[in-house]
């Protein structure tokens, strides 16, 4: 009897469990449009529900949303609220939001020399807090190596840059941001660190293999504590210079060395976006060449409630077109960094390239290919400049070769400029303009140049009286006041039939300047023979003596007898018996 009535109650339970099933059934049909009543409608209804559901797993979900909401109201049976709540602890409906984020920029800007400034900006911004000690382990756009130095070192802001060449800001105009040549740090330390001497040293031994830099040559013979300059540039509530330390490397050589850890930094690296252009090739053979990282503490909102670490990393290069030997005034994105661009970085969030056309608002001077119908405006170090906008997030960008290769091509071909630079001892500087000069002007054309010493040999017999650099040529069409004859078949006489004429109303006129004299660094040629006189000498004496030891012979002389030994010596003699 027991097993009849276990069995019984086994039934009974599944029977509850099936009618418990079919009222949620019901519900479910009732949520969806389907009117049923009856307890065989509903179970029809189940069925076909459970038929929707194989193919249909998408519209299904929806509706398992629908009935968690409607079930969550009061008065609904126990039975109702145990099986609801297993939905809502199996399927997740929330997204957890990101709490960092990464964009990209491109600027480049036609200066007025002629030259190209290129200027990238990567910014990540993380909502995390280093500064209430809280060690974070999970990292997925901020670097871990920095954040790490962040927390350990206690460390408020961190700038630091490496810079070859020096920005000619006569010419160039003002960069961005603006850095000294070699290696520059700066840092501001929390004002909970005692001993900041003792962290700024091992702050500079960390960066040093981080960035693979000579940081750790460091130390209190060139660091400083400003007091009006460098003020934090983030948020901070640490004013107090105590926590400031300032060093300079002018004589730090950058290379492919620092460049390669600097994009190891970015989140795609160097295999996507706009990171992809920085070809270490391109990049240092270029007259001006800064890359820089900069983090601090930033506000999210308006009114501050919200921070987050920004790290910026920039790298700015102004490219010299001339040493190209083109000799025209058009350059791409090939021709500056020899790549071309195929996507965004995938983890950005907005990736742009901003050309600067506030000096050609008509597109007078040059013209842009592939055009933008988009357009920006900024205030820039107190102006307002207009950019064209290239937003790489967007397929269309890209067009259907699937690259970007943005272009600029000068209209004006009037001017022209070849210039060939030379090799030591092989072949000499060439550089050739075609330029149209307004009558009564002066034009000055400056070329730099770098001392170095010759071999002995190169010098002329009278080397301080300095060395000729050849004359200028100048090729020019003068205005005629007469009208010129084209025909040069006529007879004319002969010095004035050397050059042809090709038109009435100019003629060809070629001009040479007077040869330059150049003073050159001159060694004292009075110091070889002084030189090889010193040197004979100590040869001589040094070896003469030398020689003289080993080749002369020696022998043992025995000392004479003194008066009485020879006196009786003589005496022995006469006498016949042997001397003593």
């Amino acid at each position: 009897m027991a097993a009849y009535r276990c069995s019984y109650s086994a039934v009974l339970l599944i029977l509850c469990i099936c009618s418990v099933s079919t009222a949620i059934d019901s519900e479910e049909t009732t949520l969806t449009g389907a009117h049923h009543v009856g307890e065989v409608d509903n179970t029809q209804t189940a069925t076909e529900t459970g038929e929707q559901t194989t193919e249909q797993p998408v519209v299904e979900e929806r509706r398992w949303e629908a009935i968690d909401v409607e079930e969550a109201t009061p008065g609904d049976s126990d039975i109702d609220e145990k099986d609801t709540s297993a939905p809502e602890t199996i399927v997740p409906l929330t997204v957890p939001q990101l709490k960092d984020d990464f964009q990209e920029e491109l600027v480049i800007r036609p200066l007025h020399s002629g030259d190209i400034y290129a200027s990238f900006q990567f910014r990540t911004l993380w909502e995390t807090d280093f500064m209430k000690g809280n060690k974070v382990s999970h990292y997925r756009l901020f670097p871990k190596s920095l954040g790490q130095v962040i927390s350990k070192f206690s460390v408020q802001e961190l700038h630091i840059s490496f810079t070859q060449g020096y920005w000619r800001t006569m010419q160039w105009g003002q960069p961005f941001l603006p850095s000294p040549p070699g290696a520059e740090l700066w840092v501001w330390f929390q004002d909970s660190v005692t001993d900041v001497d003792g962290m700024w040293k091992e702050l500079t031994n960390v960066l040093s293999g981080i960035f693979c830099a000579s940081l750790n040559f460091i130390d209190s013979t060139n660091t400083v504590q400003p007091s009006a300059s460098f003020k934090p540039l983030g948020i901070s509530n640490v004013t107090d210079h105590r926590f400031l330390r300032y060093a300079t490397l002018p004589r730090e050589i950058v290379c492919t060395e620092n460049l390669t850890p600097w994009k190891k930094l970015l989140p795609c690296g160097s295999k996507a976006g706009l990171a992809v252009l920085l070809k270490s090739e391109k990049l240092f053979h270029s007259s001006f060449h800064s890359e820089a990282v900069h983090i601090r503490p930033v506000c999210q909102d308006l009114l501050c409630k919200t921070t987050s670490w920004e790290l910026r990393q920039t790298l700015n290069v102004v490219f010299d077109l001339h040493t190209s030997g083109q000799g025209k005034r058009e350059w791409s994105l090939f021709k500056m960094f020899s790549r071309t661009l195929t996507e965004a970085c995938p983890l950005a969030s907005s990736s742009k390239i901003y050309i600067d056309i506030t000096d050609n608002p008509q597109w007078e001077q040059f013209e842009l290919s592939p055009a933008t119908p988009l357009l920006s405006q900024a205030l820039v170090l107190g102006d307002r400049r207009t950019f064209s906008v290239y937003d790489l997030t967007q397929q269309i960008t890209f067009g259907t070769v699937r690259s970007l290769n943005l272009l600029i091509r000068w209209k004006s071909n009037e001017g022209y400029i070849h210039y060939q630079p030379s090799k030591d001892r092989v072949r000499p500087h060439l550089l050739e303009m075609l330029i149209q000069l307004p009558p009564n002007s002066v034009t000055e054309v400056t070329v730099q140049f770098e001392r170095a010493l010759l071999k002995w040999t190169e010098y002329t017999p009278d080397p301080n009286h300095g060395f000729y650099v050849g004359s200028s040529v100048i090729s020019s069409l003068v205005p005629s006041i007469a009208a010129m004859d084209t025909n040069s078949t006529l007879e004319r006489p002969l010095f004035s039939s050397f050059f042809p004429c090709k038109e009435e109303s100019s003629y060809f006129v070629r001009i040479y300047t007077e040869p330059l004299l150049v003073n050159l660094p001159t060694p004292d040629f009075s110091m070889p023979y002084n030189v090889i006189c010193l040197t004979c000498t100590v040869v001589a004496v040094g070896y003469g003596s030398l020689y003289n030891l080993l080749t002369r012979s020696f022998q043992i002389e025995e000392p004479s007898p003194g008066l009485a030994k020879r006196i009786a010596n003589v005496i022995r003699k006469v006498r016949g018996v042997p001397p003593l």
